[in-house]
């Protein structure tokens, strides 16, 4: 089972390749925007420097969000063309659940995991999952304030991480039961497939045709202002 992973959810552009679920290789790129041709690159590094062809894929998984509108589009639309060319099927992983998977393993099961994509303002892009991965809050757009999660940290200590999370720990910060870990944690490939390796395994292959990010929310543009006289 050779499968080619695609993350572009937001600045980080990233692609692994995983064999039976053992990462052969992984490239990751932090830029400011994401560009077809920085992941055609990608893609292609970690296929050739890996000892392998792009024929020889069993299927291709990509991150389908929440995260950034125009990288989403750009990896989506990859990965769809590649499942094309090659014949391949597509697999489709949350991105906030593929975040999970970097921390799962250093927390109790007394803990709360929360992967956050910063949006817009105080919004952020987030769910909630226990350590064994299991979700518990489905993935939402959330405005962040005082009052935030009151109905968790009473609870059980939440662990709020990636880039939304710094936000979130300018407020909630002293709660006592709010953990910020002292790490970066960007969507990254390589545990896109992790969680793809399963989902391959349970058969859970999207529609190439019918397939689209997602997005959560409607694309926001900024509307161009007058030309003063």
């Amino acid at each position: 089972m050779l499968i080619l992973s695609i993350d572009t959810s937001t600045t980080v552009c990233s692609t692994a390749l995983h064999q039976n679920g053992t990462l052969l290789g992984c490239y990751e790129l932090f830029t400011e925007r994401t560009s077809a041709s920085m992941l055609t690159t990608l893609i292609n590094n970690v296929v050739e420097h890996t000892g392998h062809e792009l024929n020889q894929l069993d299927a291709v998984a990509v991150a389908k969000g929440p995260g950034s509108y125009t990288g989403l589009r750009i990896g989506v639309s990859t990965a769809k063309g590649l499942c094309y060319a090659l014949d391949k099927p597509l697999l489709a992983i949350n991105t906030l659940a593929a975040m999970t998977e970097q921390l799962r393993a250093y927390y109790p099961d007394t803990h709360i995991l929360c992967p956050m994509i910063d949006a817009r303002r105080m919004e952020v892009y987030c769910a909630l999952y226990k350590t064994d991965g299991k979700e518990v809050f489905s993935t939402s757009a959330k405005i962040i304030d005082e009052n935030s999660f009151d109905e968790w940290l009473v609870q059980n200590p939440l662990v709020f991480f990636g880039d939304g999370a710094k936000k979130c720990q300018a407020i909630l910060g002293a709660h006592s039961n709010a953990v910020f870990p002292d790490v970066v944690v960007s969507p990254s490939a390589r545990t896109v497939g992790k969680l793809a390796t399963a989902a391959f395994a349970n058969g859970q292959f999207e529609d190439v045709a019918t397939f689209e990010p997602f997005y959560l929310k409607d694309f926001m543009t900024t509307q161009p202002r007058k030309a003063v006289r």
